[in-house]
């Protein structure tokens, strides 16, 4: 009886294992590197002890994370603020949705030429991002530190052409956001995104010579699909990335350079 009772046991099970397998739930999520990436492989390792496994990819640009997740390649992505996802779905005609906050990564002014911003010469050449809000923010922070003054009706959406004054007669060069760390040598101040500073040894809490505030609009989001926003794995994964665990990852790696914005 008990050789027969072991054998249906079994039988009965060995069906079942492609099915537990199948219980196992997997997010492909993009990202660019750095500090995007650093906290999605911690997150990713709380995740697998709750069952919920997460593919990161990574990708080295801003455009193409939202066109892979637009076009199904990806379940969501973690990257971007929501000035920058307002823009590309303006643009693009994306569906895509936040649902949730992430980090702040204050945007900060650096150097390898001065160690204070009043000594930035006349006729300076300073680098900014090229894209339309990355671009704003930089210009923005160049105001909020007296280098330049934009026009009245200016939002937080400006270009170059809404400068008013310009005392110092300040070159602003427009150029890709993940490039500009490798413009320090010829340039002789950049406006530098933390998640492209950090990779470059450039530290906000102690190389910048002026650093966006921390009431900064410029949070970053997790999207998804506009027809999956309410999908409940999405759920479960935002509550391990906003947890207290993740909240103590970045605390300890990134200091003052990354402010949790669910807070």
């Amino acid at each position: 009886m008990t050789k027969h009772l072991i054998k249906l046991i079994l039988i009965l099970i060995t069906p079942l294992s492609p099915l537990l397998h199948a219980e196992s739930k997997t997010i492909t999520i993009g990202v660019v590197p750095g500090a995007h990436s650093d906290v999605m492989e911690f997150v990713k390792n709380l995740a697998n002890k709750k069952d919920l496994n997460i593919k990161i990819i990574e990708f080295n640009d801003y455009i193409l994370p939202n066109a892979a997740l637009a076009q199904g390649d990806l379940d969501l992505n973690s990257y971007q603020h929501q000035p920058f996802l307002d823009e590309q779905i303006k643009s693009r005609n994306y569906q895509l949705t936040p649902i949730a906050k992430t980090l702040l990564f204050p945007i900060a002014l650096y150097s390898k030429k001065i160690t204070n911003i009043k000594d930035l010469k006349d006729k300076a050449k300073i680098a900014i991002p090229n894209d339309p809000t990355n671009g704003s923010r930089a210009l923005l922070l160049l105001q909020k530190e007296g280098l330049i003054t934009l026009k009245p009706n200016a939002n937080n959406t400006v270009s170059v052409l809404d400068i008013k004054d310009n005392p110092k007669q300040l070159k602003i060069i427009e150029i890709e956001a993940p490039q500009i760390p490798r413009t320090l040598n010829d340039v002789d101040a950049a406006v530098v995104n933390t998640d492209w500073a950090l990779p470059a040894g450039l530290n906000p809490c102690k190389d910048a010579l002026a650093i966006e505030s921390t009431d900064s609009p410029y949070a970053n989001v997790i999207v998804a699909r506009t027809q999956d926003k309410n999908n409940k794995d999405f759920s479960e994964f935002i509550k391990i990335y906003q947890s207290p665990e993740t909240e103590e990852f970045v605390k300890n790696k990134f200091g003052c350079a990354a402010i949790p914005a669910w807070k």
